[in-house]
């Protein structure tokens, strides 16, 4: 037997009439009236996966710069240097989920030129073996990281530190380090030390790129008076195993090793992502809700224009429930279609944000994002199946409870009362 809208209950085919406005008159403008309901709808539905997408896109971005020189574990002595930097290394690496590990020495310093001073992280590296866990590193020139000798004081600075400090390679910078007592007050005179710029380096976030300095681990070692790296670096197979492989071992190293994920290290800035997140969803969600709960004012109308023919199909034998099925299936058929319409325009501006974006900014003769205000110069999109699903059913949801009351009114409808109205 063939599929037909025939084969299905008299209140959906009732309800299809009335979405697709069949007839004339009234009944043509009730219909349109729920276009707009479902074209309200669909908007809502695709702006909310559009910046659910973006959103996302974004975050991945961010992160993946980031742990272009962040470390996914750090383990950090609490005395200081580590007695024997090996044995540490080796039994990180015990654990299959760390691919690669490097020693490292971690403070803070003043770094300038002239007047112009910074304050600078600066970490000491092994050349060879940073280039394992940092990608940054391992895309840096040879003959640069080459200049990274022991004894030779040469420096790496980030990108915008560089432009900020107004250097290029080859010019000499003063490093600033507390010095020893050097008064009666116990006041202590600051050392100069002078480097050399080697190079610069970018990780495409801003916070590294202007704060973070590389040097050789031995000079930055000699330089603070420590025997060796007070830091060991370590890289995982997959970023997203690290709190759970930290706290392995932690429970393996003891407490003298204080053990730090990347997530725990750029805490806030991740909390601060997702409170944007949820609220931006929260404010775009209301908007769905308020397109979804146009369908009762078009499903009232529709009630008011109908009275005479709830009537009579009261009179023909409709039960209260059928009637109230019936403007049910209407709004619902109606949230059914705006959704969907969203759904598929939302995934497919999300998909294709790499091409809209360029040409909405050659319309416009504006750059939308500009790189020396962003971290970076495109817009990132990334839909996932954990944001569409929800927004599809709370959009359902929304439409399917726009239709109570208006449903429930058109059940109580009493057949005499509206026919002598009529």
């Amino acid at each position: 037997m063939s599929w037909s809208f025939d084969n299905w209950p008299y209140e959906w085919q009732v309800a299809l009439r009335q979405v697709r406005g069949a007839g004339s008159g009234s009944n043509r403008f009730i219909a349109f009236i729920s276009r707009v309901s479902m074209l309200g709808i669909a908007l809502g539905v695709a702006a909310l996966i559009v910046l659910l997408s973006v959103v996302n896109g974004f975050q991945v971005e961010v992160r993946d710069r980031m742990l272009g020189l962040v470390p996914h574990i750090t383990l950090l002595n609490r005395g200081g240097a580590f007695v024997d930097t090996g044995a540490i290394t080796r039994q990180a690496l015990a654990d299959t989920a760390v691919g690669a590990a490097a020693p490292a020495v971690l403070a803070e310093a003043l770094l300038g030129r002239g007047d112009n001073l910074r304050g600078v992280v600066l970490r000491g590296i092994d050349p060879a073996l940073e280039a394992g866990v940092s990608p940054v590193v391992r895309q840096l020139p040879a003959a640069t990281l080459a200049l990274l000798q022991p004894g030779s004081m040469q420096v790496l600075l980030g990108a915008q530190l560089a432009k900020t400090l107004d250097v290029k390679v080859g010019d000499t910078l003063t490093l600033v380090l507390p010095g020893p007592a050097s008064s009666g007050n116990g006041l202590s005179a600051p050392r100069m030390t002078p480097l050399r710029v080697a190079g610069s380096f970018s990780a495409g976030h801003f916070e590294l790129d202007n704060t973070l300095a590389l040097m050789h681990l031995q000079d930055v070692a000699s330089l603070y008076g420590q025997s060796g790296a007070n830091a060991v670096h370590l890289r995982l197979h997959q970023a997203l195993e690290a709190p759970a492989v930290a706290r392995r071992l932690q429970a393996s190293l003891g407490f003298d090793v204080s053990v730090r994920d990347w997530t725990q290290v750029n805490r806030n800035w991740f909390e601060s992502v997702q409170l944007q997140r949820r609220m931006l969803a929260l404010i775009l969600t209301l908007i769905v809700a308020v397109a979804a709960f146009n369908l009762v004012s078009t499903l009232v109308m529709t009630v008011t224009d109908k009275r005479g023919d709830i009537a009579i199909l009261r009179t023909l034998g409709a039960s209260p429930r059928s009637i109230m099925g019936i403007f049910v299936a209407q709004g619902a058929l109606a949230g059914l279609v705006g959704t969907a319409g969203g759904v598929l325009l939302g995934l497919l501006i999300a998909y294709n944000l790499d091409v809209l974006v360029p040409a909405l900014e050659r319309v416009l003769g504006a750059t939308l994002l500009s790189p020396s205000i962003y971290i970076i110069d495109h817009m990132p999109s990334l839909p996932l199946a954990s944001d569409v699903v929800p927004v599809t059913l709370v959009s359902l949801a929304l439409s399917l409870l726009a239709t109570l009351y208006p449903s429930w009114r058109a059940s109580r409808l009493q057949p005499a009362q509206a026919l002598r109205d009529e």
